[in-house]
């Protein structure tokens, strides 16, 4: 799973947000719900951001986007290991 959230990342960065979107809107773990989160942050829908960081138990806006794009690659990263 961590590899087509890895693609979901890349995409992120490439600012395919509706590419990234797909991947991760039909997976309800810890991590999609992050990204999903992350990507709602980022088109500015902070309601429905709010639901996706609660599903991943992650406090909203701890973090600049790029620095919160940061940990998520870190803890991608840590999966892949």
């Amino acid at each position: 799973m961590s590899q087509k959230y890895q693609k979901a990342v890349e995409l992120i960065q490439a600012q395919q947000w509706e590419q990234a979107h797909e991947i991760v809107q039909h997976h309800r773990d810890e991590v999609a719900c992050w990204i999903h989160g992350w990507l709602h942050r980022q088109e500015g829908d902070e309601a429905n951001a709010r639901y996706w960081y609660s599903l991943a138990g992650r406090p909203y806006a701890e973090f600049s986007l790029p620095e919160e794009l940061a940990h998520i690659e870190a803890l991608l990263g840590s999966l892949k290991g």
